[in-house]
């Protein structure tokens, strides 16, 4: 059943690459084509296939694969495997509003868009990404972390067909589906590895995977951009993207469900999503959404706009492109030196120490502006981009590990969708500051005046993960999680009746 709705939505998609290819004549440009009755075919031979494949994989416990139990015994091996698809799954789900920068410029000439239409490409997407973290967070908890990777998954390959809209309306509803499907698999992935990682080196495990999978998204994106959109525009990038989705897809064998998240589902009832907020769950969420909203107005708000203003300025001398790459290349050593302080040292110092980190670069770019001597601003430039990458690497594996099983993908997805809000209102709210006397130099404290104070709130009530794993609530989760990941008990063989012939866990369904 699932393989069938991957087959219908793989003809779908087919038919609207076959389009783009057709369009070659017309420099590949397809908004003037028009929706054709074999176009609306194959999109609703997308959703049916979509919607097969999805309810294959989120059946009741014991009739499907979400119910199937994992292997007694993990090994190496097998660990190694779901770090490196879940890596892969988390660079695909990156690279999707990555190539939102290098696309727009090809559509906007198109389309012949203004500035303010080729706005609501970013905002919707990311609005989409808000709405697709909170639902896929909580379907974590709910139907599974397998079975949620899986329909995000499938999703990202439904919506590959937004380089064959012939409208901008259809673009945007495609980018609103596609932020859905990559809000949704970033917590999940991360309450996976938590659930199927042993305790000691996890967190930096997590924590690397987090970074690194992020540049190594915002650089494929850019790679293909650099080589395709000079060849065929702007369109194929979303095509080029399909080959990835399918692989994903196919290793999903790779991929099983938690084994303590399938025992603890099966011994306790449903928690709702408002634990979060309610006592002793308050303390922990006010401070992730405190440290993830700050980060999002300075990466979503702030240095959106700090290209265009250190181009504008004639002392700067850094073009865009530059400082993409920088920050780029940044990102690796910052994500080793977090990975290694978070499990060397402290969760909550390495947090704090990368909000201050932050903090400091804003304050100096206010101090120096635009127009000071090239060096300092380089290298203000510079550690707000190695603030904010260690920042969004620990922000995700630190939520992962302070909730308890039973909420923790709730609370993941709450995160996530804080930190990308700051992508809905950040820019609007930049962009009047920027008009405002003072500009930039304004701006910089304006953003790192919440980014201190969230960095402040780690300090004073952050939840440490190792003294949260012997908090008395989450005592009897985090022992099972424990003993089941290393495989000394597997209690989850205990509740599930049926048992899977031999050689077919965790294969595909």
């Amino acid at each position: 059943m699932f393989w069938t709705g991957v087959a219908l939505t793989c003809a779908g998609v087919g038919q609207h690459v076959w389009m783009f290819i057709d369009s070659a004549s017309m420099g590949f440009h397809m908004a003037m084509m028009g929706t054709s009755e074999v176009m609306w075919a194959a999109m609703a031979a997308i959703v049916v296939g979509v919607v097969i494949s999805g309810f294959a994989v989120v059946q009741p416990p014991g009739a499907g694969p979400a119910a199937t139990p994992a292997p007694a015994r993990t090994t190496r091996a097998s660990r190694h495997s779901l770090i490196a698809v879940l890596s892969f799954a988390l660079m695909v789900d990156q690279m999707k509003p990555a190539t939102l920068a290098f696309i727009q410029p090809g559509m906007r000439a198109e389309f012949h868009l203004s500035a303010a239409e080729i706005s609501w490409l970013p905002t919707v997407a990311l609005s989409g990404t808000v709405l697709g973290s909170l639902v896929g967070g909580r379907a974590a908890d709910r139907i599974g972390r397998r079975a949620t990777i899986l329909i995000a998954s499938l999703l990202f390959l439904g919506t590959t067909v937004c380089g064959a809209m012939t409208t901008y309306s259809g673009i945007l509803v495609m980018c609103a589906l596609m932020g859905m499907a990559a809000g949704g698999m970033l917590p999940v992935v991360y309450a996976l590895m938590t659930e199927s990682l042993p305790p000691g080196r996890r967190a930096a495990v997590m924590v690397l995977q987090a970074g690194l999978t992020t540049t190594g998204g915002y650089m494929a994106a850019a790679g293909l951009a650099a080589v395709l959109i000079p060849l065929t525009g702007w369109r194929v990038l979303w095509f080029a993207q399909l080959p990835l989705v399918l692989i994903l897809i196919a290793l999903n064998r790779w991929i099983p469900e938690s084994a303590a998240f399938t025992a603890q589902r099966s011994q306790a009832g449903r928690v709702p999503a408002s634990t979060l907020f309610k006592r002793p769950q308050t303390a922990k969420t006010l401070v992730v959404s405190g440290y993830a909203l700050a980060w999002g107005l300075v990466y979503w708000g702030f240095i959106t706009f700090l290209p265009s203003q250190l181009e504008a300025s004639n002392e700067g001398g850094m073009s865009a492109a530059t400082l993409l790459f920088v920050s780029s290349l940044l990102s690796i050593p910052t994500c080793v030196a977090a990975a290694w302080l978070y499990m060397r040292w402290s969760a909550k110092g390495t947090m704090v120490v990368y909000a201050a980190l932050t903090v400091a670069a804003l304050l100096a770019l206010a101090a120096v502006g635009t127009d000071g001597s090239r060096p300092v601003l380089l290298t203000a430039v510079m550690l707000l981009f190695a603030g904010t990458a260690g920042v969004i690497a620990l922000i995700g594996p630190y939520t992962a590990e302070i909730y308890p099983m039973a909420i923790r993908g709730t609370a993941g997805g709450w995160a996530a969708a804080v930190g990308k809000s700051g992508g809905a209102f950040g820019p609007p709210l930049i962009a009047l500051v920027l008009s405002a006397p003072g500009g930039m130099r304004t701006a910089a404290v304006l953003v790192a005046l919440p980014m201190a104070i969230a960095g402040g709130a780690v300090a004073l009530r952050g939840s440490d993960p190792q003294a949260a794993a012997r908090h008395p609530e989450d005592a009897g989760l985090n022992a099972e999680l424990d003993d089941l990941v290393r495989g000394e008990a597997v209690a989850a063989e205990k509740t599930v009746p049926a048992t899977p012939a031999p050689g077919n866990e965790g294969t595909a369904p």
